[in-house]
């Protein structure tokens, strides 16, 4: 595959990266806390008979699953500004493309969640109501971690992860490329 041309200069592409870095780790530790939640949701229901939308456990779960959507949007908006991340054909970049797509599934099941509840009652997590939640977000951390690949490919490719200018450190730096971080600490 040819390379292409910079269209931006390499500093300006290099913290573009990064803010995409960020915007990556407030996501995540979003997601994080949906399986805090899961647990909580969980043990809400081996005590109560029924629950609804409206229960405290999902208002918490589910402005989850909107809120990770938007926010991947977010982030798919700010990706057009790298134009070496775009997908084939100049379009959206295909981890982004699944990982939307993934937490989008997991948004649209909250209504199927609650029809099924509607006129079944049970609780149990292995209906299959509950299995288009684990499969939306199984999905979505799949194309997540190929995009957070890909940015990170881009920034060595770039030269971004440099030594640190402390000698002391460039040197734990080199030791630890080398593969003899710890080595000095064996006879």
């Amino acid at each position: 595959m040819a390379q292409m041309p910079a269209l931006i200069p390499k500093e300006v592409e290099i913290q573009r990266l990064k803010k995409i870095y960020i915007m990556v780790i407030m996501l995540g530790s979003i997601a994080a806390s949906v399986e805090v939640d899961n647990f909580v949701d969980g043990s809400l229901h081996q005590t109560a008979i029924r629950d609804s939308a409206f229960t405290p456990a999902h208002w918490w779960l589910y402005s989850h699953f909107v809120a990770l959507p938007v926010g991947w949007g977010m982030v798919a908006v700010y990706d057009r500004r790298v134009p070496i991340l775009r997908g084939p054909g100049n379009s959206m970049n295909t981890g982004l493309k699944i990982t939307i797509i993934g937490y989008l599934a997991t948004m649209f099941t909250i209504g199927v969640n609650e029809m099924w509840h509607f006129w079944f009652v049970e609780e149990i997590f292995s209906v299959p109501n509950h299995w288009m939640f684990n499969m939306g977000v199984v999905v979505a951390f799949m194309g997540a971690l190929a995009y957070v690949v890909r940015v990170y490919a881009r920034l060595v490719e770039l030269g971004a992860e440099t030594p640190a200018k402390n000698p002391y450190v460039a040197e734990m730096y080199k030791l630890a490329l080398e593969g003899k971080l710890y080595s000095r600490s064996i006879p």
